[in-house]
């Protein structure tokens, strides 16, 4: 099977006009133009196979909403070649769009003055969604996303988390192959994420959608992908397992220890004590140089447990160490 989407030495690049302030700046604004060319993405190629649901990650300025435009047909590249389900996105737009769905978290595709349910009878028919297709995936996204409470609202009158579920029913509403997410979650509270969330692993796993999701909240990524790509300064620096990632660059691990009675000390070779609290110990200890399961065994040899637990560095941590220390760079 090949793949789904094909990128290859992709580039958008923009010429945007130097300003000059003050009164003689003003007059050369007028007079002159100079410009500064900005690779907001440069030279970047993967591809992603039918069913994969992956991670596309970067800092603001990173190159993550470009991509996606590029890939939505929105915007047409500088240079480069990208196929996607058979189509080239910007030349045969219109029977490519037909079978792709895209969600952007601060715009809506519905119709603001209309109740949501009107502006998915619409869908149905711009779509050319058949009358049963349509009634089936309906019912099921209706309870999915719990839609009935605000059905009939109009689109003005929604919340942000209402809006935003409603926007993913509306994405979905035509069983596209391939769904673009643009921070899907932003701006939500923890009810409405989780809810989202497990609507996004459902349509991966039981409609077996392609889902290519960029976001900044980095629990949403934990949470959802196998597979993540990481661009900054519109290069792809990584494109891999998310655990490898971690493993590479997750740094130190933790292991909380309770144990069954009062020690005078707790060291052990192999970790350092970093916390302390009764019965209680917090022990770190490097990846690379000793293993949860070894530690646990020097452990349980001098002392009696009660009860232990393995933490895992949060991929948030792991992703601002790769930005602030460009350990993807050396």
């Amino acid at each position: 099977m090949s793949p789904i989407i094909q990128v290859s030495d992709l580039r958008k690049h923009f010429k945007l006009a130097r300003h000059y302030r003050g009164f003689l700046g003003s007059l050369r604004n007028l007079f002159t133009r100079q410009y500064r060319l900005v690779r907001a993405v440069d030279g970047i190629s993967f591809n992603i196979e039918p069913g994969e649901l992956v991670g596309y990650i970067g800092p603001n300025g990173a190159g993550k909403s470009t991509t996606i435009k590029m890939l939505a047909g929105l915007l047409v590249p500088t240079s480069g070649d990208l196929f996607i389900n058979n189509h080239i996105p910007w030349r045969d737009r219109k029977s490519y769009v037909a079978n792709i769905g895209a969600v952007f978290g601060q715009r809506t595709t519905l119709w603001w003055d209309l109740p949501v349910i009107e502006s998915l009878d619409l869908l149905q028919y711009i779509y050319r969604v058949p009358a049963e297709r349509f009634q089936r995936n309906l019912d099921e996204f209706r309870q999915l996303l719990d839609l009935d409470t605000f059905i009939d609202t109009p689109v003005r009158s929604l919340s942000l988390g209402q809006r935003m579920r409603a926007d993913l029913c509306a994405a979905m509403m035509h069983d596209p192959v391939l769904l673009f997410l643009d921070e899907p979650t932003i701006g939500l509270d923890v009810v409405a994420k989780e809810r989202i969330r497990q609507f996004i692993m459902h349509i991966n796993h039981e409609h077996g959608t392609t889902i290519l999701l960029t976001t900044h909240d980095l629990s949403d990524v934990e949470k959802l992908c196998e597979r993540v790509m990481i661009i900054d300064h519109g290069k792809l620096l990584y494109d891999g397992a998310l655990e490898i990632l971690r493993e590479r660059f997750g740094g130190k691990r933790k292991l909380v220890v309770d144990f069954a009675q009062e020690y005078e000390t707790v060291e052990v070779e192999g970790a350092e004590v970093v916390a302390r609290d009764g019965l209680r110990v917090t022990y770190e200890f490097e990846r690379g140089t000793m293993t949860a399961s070894n530690l646990i065994g020097r452990l349980s040899t001098l002392f009696r447990i009660h009860d232990l637990e393995v933490r895992e560095p949060d991929i948030e941590a792991t992703v601002r160490r790769i930005y602030e220390e460009r350990l993807l760079e050396k």
